[in-house]
């Protein structure tokens, strides 16, 4: 399908078997395009290459070993529990309020707070990075902010790294090695840039979205509360309908021929993660949200050499936060909910909560 993304014309792939082939295929579909793989393109907001998503293997797979270590903190037991515990604290602190908001005052200090165990730093860390809201390069509305705030903190990081390096994430990228030298700043910040922008807001919506269906339809809340079993059938289905990535950009070095709709060279195309998720070929009635949907091949994460190095944090993150209101919270209650959108030149697009007031009530030891 053509459609029209910030003024530019993008053949978007929907099916969930090209989706993936292209995904797969990629000489024909390059991911080697500064600033062009994210839609709309990032040219206005930032000045350095995200490292490693925007390279190909196998330069690709090169870089991403440098930072897989860190991605998989998220599976180490001691994480783990860190992470837990934090959203316990999260969730209890929440009670303390007639309500709250869900998007600036429960997911995105999760989201932070958790990014901290990932990137081995002080929790304090946290702070700043809270300050800068739900998106790292817009403010909420959608327009761009002016200024960098994000490469500006990176760098100060990369400087302290350099002059007292630990054990951190920073640190590390500063004594990385990469095809026999070191890296340089400019790919050290394109490393940071991806860490920060790619699983922000993503995580953020997924989590508030999940909130108001549990809220909108608490059998779903009684029926994970009923097997905590069920959590992880649970989060899958969550990931595969709330992804507020919907689609990713490929650039077509030679051009393309997509069942009969002509890409000219070096043309974008879009590989449509959320049409590819709701294939009716391949998924069961795709628009019913099915706790316990099993095989759940979604591709909310990417498929094949860009599988999101982040899908452990974020799995982690939804799973420990479903536990915790399972065994916290009784019932919820949207009072005010803001949709985040936004408008194209043919649709408007919602993409989670620009707010979600909720109030919750405290489930009892007696009741669990």
């Amino acid at each position: 399908m053509r459609c029209p993304f910030h003024g530019e014309s993008i053949t978007m792939i929907l099916r969930h078997s090209d989706v993936r082939d292209a995904a797969a295929d990629w000489r024909t579909y390059s991911s080697d395009a500064p600033f062009r793989v994210p839609i709309p393109s990032e040219e206005a907001v930032r000045t350095i290459r995200q490292l490693p998503i925007e390279t190909d293997p196998p330069r690709h797979t090169e870089y991403r070993k440098l930072t897989e270590p860190f991605f998989l903190r998220a599976k180490r037991p001691d994480v783990i529990a860190s992470v837990k515990r934090m959203i316990d604290e999260a969730v209890a602190s929440s009670f303390k309020a007639d309500s709250f908001d869900a998007v600036s005052e429960l997911a995105l200090p999760i989201q932070s707070r958790a990014l901290t165990q990932l990137l081995n730093v002080p929790e304090s860390e946290a702070d700043i990075w809270i300050g800068w809201g739900i998106h790292v390069f817009k403010v909420t509305g959608g327009t761009f902010k002016t200024g960098n705030v994000l490469e500006d903190y990176l760098n100060e990081r990369f400087d302290q790294a350099e002059a007292d390096p630990g054990d951190d994430f920073f640190s590390a990228l500063i004594q990385a090695t990469f095809e026999g030298r070191r890296l340089t700043r400019q790919e050290c910040l394109g490393f940071g840039n991806l860490t920060f922008a790619g699983g922000r807001d993503t995580i953020i919506h997924t989590a508030t979205s999940m909130i108001a269906h549990l809220a909108w339809r608490p059998e779903a809340l009684a029926y994970l509360r009923d097997d905590p079993t069920r959590i992880t059938l649970a989060s899958e289905e969550f990931f595969r309908v709330f992804m507020p990535l919907t689609q990713i950009g490929r650039v077509c070095p030679n051009g393309a021929d997509i069942h009969g709709v002509s890409v000219a060279p070096n043309e974008r195309v879009g590989l449509c993660w959320a049409s590819a998720n709701h294939d009716e070929t391949v998924f069961d009635q795709p628009e019913e949200i099915r706790l316990d949907r099993r095989p759940n091949p979604h591709v909310s994460f990417g498929y094949r050499n860009h599988l999101c190095q982040g899908a452990p944090h974020a799995r982690l993150v939804i799973r420990s936060l479903l536990e915790t209101i399972c065994r916290t919270v009784d019932r919820i209650e949207v009072i005010e909910a803001k949709p985040q959108t936004e408008r194209e030149e043919r649709f408007v697009r919602q993409v989670g909560y620009e707010s979600l007031r909720v109030r919750w009530s405290r489930l009892e030891p007696s009741e669990s």
